[in-house]
């Protein structure tokens, strides 16, 4: 049985290999490390391009795809019979929760205009001060999943209080179903987008849902960009009555002519929530458990269903 990981230092990573099992690195997925034959788990590059998924055809006894994203967006409806998609659920948690936080502070104390100034070399104190805050916000994070319980707890402390949303409701936990978001979102201060890209949360961010946010609230998409209507996001934003912070985008990545790049109530980072140092050593933590688990014919975690 063969396995193939896209990263070199992944091989030291794994743990202890099920016996009979080898490990072989591509890099590339136009560049074959050896014959197809056997490779019976698939690892893709972090974040592959959509040429990645062709290479499915070419891999006759492959039998699971592990990701190394939390997103399964690329790959969901493309999976040959007999084949498990895997995602990467948990591995990003502490990372993009420390995106979110970093963005929303960041938005909030004003730090785009203040950078700006610096690079003017300009004492900017009148032009930004006083700025908002985060203390006494009232968040709502529109998936309540793993990372969402990551931003939670990283930003309770910040004396907040909290509105989460699912794909359906979870009365006992106090979590409420995405088809109250209209009487959910005028009472938010600061919206947090944390949900997978599915024929369900396409565009869930549009004319309606941004109209519905209070003056001066502030959206957070670390989810996917085609989640957030781009139009919309354009027309509102442009009015100056929102803010916003987006680590995705739809193009992505942004054109350089593109007006969300010189709005100045808007924050862009170029998709880089999950790509932390500590990404690695934890993801690959997860692919040797899930080897370990497919050759022992035990159940695989993070199996992907209904795009989740």
């Amino acid at each position: 049985m063969k396995l193939w990981i896209p990263h070199r230092a992944g091989q030291a990573l794994l743990g202890e290999l099920p016996p009979g099992a080898t490990v072989e690195v591509m890099e590339e997925p136009a560049r074959l490390p050896s014959a197809p034959d056997d490779v019976r788990f698939w690892v893709p590059p972090f974040l592959a391009g959509p040429g990645a998924g062709a290479l499915l055809a070419e891999l006759p006894d492959l039998e699971v795809v592990q990701l190394l994203s939390a997103g399964a967006d690329a790959w969901v409806g493309r999976m040959p019979e007999g084949v498990t998609l895997c995602d990467a659920r948990g591995v990003h948690d502490s990372a993009t929760a420390e995106w979110v936080v970093a963005a929303v502070l960041s938005q909030l104390r004003g730090f785009g205009p203040l950078a700006r100034a610096q690079g003017r070399r300009e004492w900017a104190y009148d032009e930004v001060a006083p700025t908002d805050e985060l203390a006494g916000k009232r968040v709502l994070i529109v998936g309540a999943g793993s990372i969402g319980a990551a931003v939670q707890a990283r930003l309770a402390p910040f004396e907040v209080t909290f509105t989460l949303v699912a794909r359906t409701a979870r009365p006992a936990e106090g979590v409420h179903g995405v088809d109250e978001l209209p009487g959910l979102l005028p009472a938010a201060d600061v919206v947090v987008l944390l949900v997978p890209l599915t024929e369900q949360t396409r565009g869930l961010v549009d004319e309606k849902f941004l109209a519905a946010m209070p003056d001066g609230a502030l959206l957070v998409n670390a989810a996917r960009g085609p989640v957030a209507r781009t139009s919309a996001l354009v027309a509102e934003l442009t009015t100056g009555r929102l803010r916003a912070a987006l680590d995705v985008t739809d193009p992505e990545p942004l054109p350089a002519d593109h007006p969300l790049w010189t709005l100045p109530n808007v924050l862009l980072t170029p998709h880089v929530a999950g790509s932390v140092r500590g990404l690695l050593p934890r993801a690959y933590r997860l692919v040797g458990e899930q080897l370990r688990r497919f050759a022992a014919g035990e159940p695989l975690i993070n199996r992907v269903v209904d795009g989740y």
